[in-house]
């Protein structure tokens, strides 16, 4: 008789397989409608789950369904931050270095103080626990955003440098969110100073490093196969999702950053090959959103911890509100001088700043290494709630950023 695992496996595989056919169906006509794939994924998972039909009969986050959300998610980022890197010429993000380091050096760790202070707050927890659920979400999430900011009625209504700012914020706060989680971490499971910081040293500089080498080697090898006609498009596309992978899997053997270390990777890239190779990676980007996502997001509405939320009651909705109006939109309007931004502008990367996958990665990091329940199920229902509503506001909020700003050149 076959496992329970692997019928669990081809159940997914069936939903997923029938999702995406109707997400390829409706085609561009998605991006029009106040609905996204992930948010249609993860209703499914919910339908599908053991609080519906129970066709998925997976654990809980909280009871052991967090490690086979880990690896997905891990691999998904990996995807993901490659897809952003290369979104982009390099060049015009150069430019843009500083309200990026601001976003990330500043509003980042604001972002994980103001969650782990509504923590504290609202939901009792103590200041580790709090200071761990803050930096588990503070992390812009890659693939959510994706869904904001690629596209034609994207490329349309809203400005280059705004998408340019919240794909490449996104990108690289995933991979530097790793301190700020294994700081918050070392209070919570007593690890020693020199172990938190041996591991974030190694995580960020191994990961730069990482990304530095693989993405000049990578390059050298896309160069040289362009003088010989050898990279066409299809070809370099499944490069850059196999070189995605592999720098994943050479960062866990190193034991260094490996969302940091992909992403560095496709920076490297996008400024050492031609620009032509950036618009055949948008091939894989599109890919990436529509179907790629929806695995992860079908497993996770499957696994959603409702017997946990239920007992945590009216505290967590108060927390899950006051996370996503207090996290981020407060200080984009509070820096948008500094960061050289219209107020519409502000709002607008203010409020979609969305918490998802990464959240998810880093949270199930956190349970594995003994963060306790409320911790993890808090956590899931921010995710859940931002794939909702950010999903919902998505195609309105667009169009109203551009009445807003249509007398306005870009």
């Amino acid at each position: 008789m076959r496992s329970e695992v692997l019928h669990q496996a081809e159940v997914l595989v069936v939903l997923v397989a029938l999702l995406g056919t109707v997400v390829a169906a409706l085609s561009t006509r998605l991006r029009q409608l106040p609905v996204s794939e992930p948010l249609l994924a993860l209703a499914l998972g919910v339908l599908a789950g053991p609080v519906a039909a129970d066709w998925l009969d997976v654990p809980t986050l909280t009871d052991g369904g967090g490690r086979a959300l880990h690896e997905v998610s891990s691999v998904l980022l990996a995807l993901s931050v490659m897809a952003v890197a290369l979104r982009f010429p390099f060049d015009r993000g150069r430019r843009e270095w500083r309200p990026l380091v601001l976003l990330l050096a500043v509003v980042m760790p604001l972002m994980a103080l103001a969650t782990g202070v509504l923590a504290w707050a609202v939901l009792g927890t103590s200041v580790a626990a709090a200071a761990v659920l803050g930096a588990a979400l503070c992390p812009t999430d890659p693939v959510l955003a994706s869904s904001v900011v690629t596209g034609d009625p994207a490329e349309r209504d809203l400005p280059r440098r705004t998408r340019l700012l919240l794909s490449w914020e996104s990108g690289a706060n995933d991979g530097l969110a790793l301190p700020l989680v294994v700081v918050a971490l070392s209070f919570l499971t007593l690890l020693t100073p020199g172990a938190a910081t041996e591991e974030v040293v190694r995580g960020v500089v191994g990961g730069v490093v990482l990304g530095v080498v693989a993405g000049e080697v990578a390059s050298r090898a896309i160069n040289a196969g362009e003088e010989h006609g050898a990279t066409k498009e299809a070809p370099i596309v499944v490069f850059t999702l196999v070189l995605a992978v592999g720098v994943l899997a050479a960062a866990r053997q190193l034991e260094v950053g490996g969302v940091l270390a992909v992403f560095v990777t496709g920076l490297v890239l996008n400024a050492r090959t031609p620009g032509d190779d950036r618009v055949r990676a948008l091939t894989f980007d599109e890919a990436l959103n529509r179907f790629a996502v929806l695995p992860l997001f079908v497993l996770l509405g499957a696994a959603l911890p409702w017997a946990d939320w239920r007992a945590l009651g009216w505290p967590l909705l108060v927390l899950v509100v006051a996370v996503l109006l207090l996290r981020r939109p407060p200080w984009l309007l509070l820096l948008r001088r500094p960061l050289d931004l219209p107020r519409s502008d502000a709002l607008f990367l203010g409020w979609f700043g969305p918490v998802g996958v990464s959240a998810v990665f880093y949270l199930t990091e956190a349970s594995a290494r003994g963060a306790g329940t409320d911790v993890v199920a808090a956590g899931a229902a921010v995710v859940a709630a931002s794939t909702l509503l950010h999903g919902l506001t998505a195609t309105p909020g667009r169009r109203l950023y551009a009445a807003r700003t249509a007398s306005t050149p870009d």
